[in-house]
């Protein structure tokens, strides 16, 4: 290293120490201040010559000593920042928190209470939340479905699960359709509903059943009336002939309180006559009750067979052997079969029967075996004959089996046995024959 390039304290320590002659003042480059160097310091180890006597004295090398000992502090090292911890975990930590404790139920001194919870029941605090998503539920089937956020939607269907009616007939994926086009409607007291378009249910209030009573018109007409007043004064009566008539009374035995059902998701036929009082209620009070469209159910199952049509349809064409056929001709088969999962293992068709089904696979795979008779050596130089299974291929998706088989009627020559689980869509004998 060139001399002039060394710091000017270094220089001042070599001559103190060395006796070397300092270089020429105007070779000395002049040095730019750095933001790394403490110039505190530098001077400090500049004036430590200035102590220095002779060169082998024991006060030169004590100042060696202090020389090498503060040469390091000249140097600046900045401080390593850390980056900062972001604010939003513990946020979360506080808010998970906050929730935690809301949903924690407070400290109660009530013996109705722990009684409750003796018995296995749910408790004050339960039935009040649960009152409370009720009175959300209610506020939500108020608005137009076209209104309501996703949120509340699915708020809808997790109410609408917990009807054991509706989850009885509907399926989760159904309900979850409906429950976007589900709404609510007021009837005042004394109202008399027909439900002959849908399914309904009874949120808030009470009514009562209708049923047909047949008066006849021979009596006083002081006891007919007096009658009708006991019964109900919501009525409604039709003249079937000169001595009779039917009356249409609230039932006194059977009361619908909430949660209960009438009507249904079956979509009457214009032309076949329907009992009313099957379907039609008078409500003893004002009352909320949901309805769901029969009609829209309607649409919703046709859909459905179409989407699966339209599956099946797909399914059979990319089979090798139905790539040619026509259009028409693979429909009437997806029209005919029918969806079926068979589990790992399960023996679809053994060798030397006929199959009951053609199979189309859409997902897994089988395995085919072919049935071989072997000699087994026993004691005493006896040999016996058994059966045993020797893997000869797959058969993989996007592939059918036992047509063959169910139009001439031929046994199978090999047997057939589920790799993993495989779904396929299976056209049963009767249907092809």
């Amino acid at each position: 290293m060139p001399m002039n390039s060394l710091p000017t304290a270094i220089l001042a320590h070599m001559v103190a120490i060395n006796n070397v002659p300092p270089p020429p003042l105007r070779s000395i480059p002049r040095l730019k201040l750095s933001r790394n160097i403490n110039y505190g310091q530098l001077n400090a180890l500049c004036h430590i010559r200035e102590r220095q006597s002779s060169r082998h004295s024991p006060l030169n090398l004590t100042a060696h000593d202090e020389f090498m000992k503060q040469y390091p502090q000249i140097f600046i090292h900045e401080k390593t920042v850390l980056p900062k911890i972001s604010q939003q975990d513990e946020k979360r930590k506080c808010s998970a928190k906050t929730e935690e404790n809301k949903l924690q139920p407070p400290e109660s001194h009530n013996i109705a209470e722990y009684a409750r919870k003796a018995r296995g029941g749910p408790s004050l605090y339960d039935e009040e939340i649960s009152s409370l998503k009720f009175v959300e539920f209610l506020a939500i089937l108020k608005k137009l479905p076209v209104h309501r956020t996703a949120q509340e939607h699915n708020a809808v269907w997790n109410m609408l699960k917990k009807i054991p009616e509706l989850a009885s007939q509907l399926s989760d994926e159904h309900l979850k359709i409906l429950s976007k086009n589900v709404f609510s409607e007021t009837w005042i007291k004394g109202s008399t509903v027909i439900g002959d378009d849908g399914l309904y249910v009874i949120l808030k209030g009470h009514a009562r059943p209708r049923v047909k009573v047949i008066k006849s018109l021979t009596e006083d007409d002081d006891s007919i009336i007096s009658s009708i007043s006991r019964e109900s004064l919501a009525f409604d009566a039709e003249l079937k002939d000169s001595t009779r008539a039917e009356l249409y009374l609230p039932s006194h035995e059977f009361l619908l309180r909430k949660w209960d059902t009438f009507g249904s998701l079956e979509v009457a036929e214009a032309e076949a006559e329907t009992d009313e009082t099957l379907n039609s209620i008078v409500t003893e009070d004002d009352c909320e009750i949901l309805k769901i469209s029969a009609k829209e159910y309607e649409k919703l199952k046709l859909e459905k067979i179409r989407h699966e049509n339209v599956k099946k349809l797909k399914l059979i064409r990319k089979c090798p052997f139905y790539e040619n056929w026509p259009t028409l001709s693979v429909y009437d088969l997806a029209s005919l079969s029918k969806w079926k999962v068979f589990p790992p293992g399960h023996v679809l068709v053994e060798s030397g029967t006929v199959i009951s089904f053609v199979g189309f696979i859409n997902s897994g795979y089988c395995n085919i075996y072919r049935d071989v008779v072997g000699l087994v050596k026993q004691r005493l130089r006896k040999v016996k004959k058994t059966k045993k299974l020797v893997y000869m291929g797959k058969l993989r998706e996007k592939e059918s089996f036992g047509e063959i088989s169910i139009l001439l009627q031929t046994p199978f020559t090999c047997t057939i046995i589920t790799g993993r689980e495989v779904e396929m869509t299976i056209i049963e004998d009767k249907d092809i024959l």
